[in-house]
């Protein structure tokens, strides 16, 4: 079962929220099963989730959001997309899904929003997992690497072969052959007439980026009073000091680290994904 909700996001911005299984009927002498609210990173979808939402849905009612700009949520010309922007559509996502108090879960810049608005808006969330996101500010060399590595793909791709074998293989940021990211940016291809494209704009994705890239965001992770827990792949791009230097300044922190995975650790190493993240949902959540 497949289900998408429409969700009205900040200025009107149309978002679609999709639930890959049924949750459970009911817990607890009837309650509604706790929410989960599950954000992707720059350039991802939804669908990314689908395997962690089907497993979440044994005790959970989990969503994943399409946020702005991104998979089959509108993507307006001139924005906004500001960290303001993002935040309140997943803000929006919450209320109007019935999702309070919401668990969040969030990988790489949907782990920003995330912490963001669980500092601004703890009524909303219940708990929240950050998954390898850095606090620190990356600063205008990143920015301008994006820029460059944007400008090397070889688009249009002819086939969906060439595209996972392009960011699996060839692609000049990838250290060894890795499938999973292959199959990763596969998912966020679409066939047009003269080949497969993004599904986004990459123009939108640097816009999207240029909005934290420059600046850290310590004061908001120390402002989050929920359970969290920060998960890293040991190949990942959050290293383990910053990774446990995040937990010391979250008031409620947890760390957990998953083997053999990058920066795509619930994509990489799915079920080392998941002994990670069941231990604190069962602590923080029941």
């Amino acid at each position: 079962m497949v289900r998408r909700s429409d969700v009205t996001g900040s200025d009107g911005v149309r978002l679609a929220a999709w639930e890959f299984a049924d949750p459970p009927k009911a817990r607890r002498e009837g309650a509604p099963a706790p929410g989960v609210l599950l954000l992707h990173g720059l350039m991802g979808r939804a669908s990314h989730w689908a395997p962690t939402a089907r497993w979440l849905a044994e005790k959970h009612r989990a969503v994943a959001l399409d946020q702005r700009g991104h998979g089959r949520s509108d993507k307006p010309a001139e924005g906004p997309f500001t960290r303001e922007a993002y935040v309140a559509d997943a803000e929006a996502a919450i209320e109007q899904l019935d999702l309070t108090p919401a668990v969040l879960i969030g990988h790489s810049m949907g782990a920003l929003t995330a912490w963001q608005l669980a500092a601004r808006r703890p009524d909303l969330v219940r708990a929240l997992v950050i998954c390898d996101m850095r606090a620190s500010a990356l600063g205008a060399a990143s920015q301008r690497e994006w820029e460059d590595w944007f400008k090397s793909w070889p688009v249009p791709f002819a086939t969906l072969a060439d595209v996972r074998k392009w960011f699996g293989e060839d692609d000049p940021w990838v250290e060894r052959p890795s499938p999973a990211r292959g199959e990763f940016f596969a998912e966020v291809m679409a066939e047009r007439a003269d080949g497969w494209r993004p599904v986004f704009s990459r123009r939108q994705m640097l816009r999207s980026r240029a909005t934290w890239v420059f600046d850290a965001h310590w004061e908001e992770l120390a402002q989050v009073r929920c359970p969290a827990l920060v998960v890293r792949g040991l190949d990942g791009e959050l290293g383990r000091a910053e990774a446990q230097e995040m937990v010391r300044v979250l008031p409620r922190g947890k760390y957990a680290e998953v083997a053999d995975a990058g920066h795509l650790v619930h994509y990489d190493q799915p079920e080392g994904w998941r002994a990670a993240l069941e231990p604190f949902l069962q602590d923080a959540v029941g």
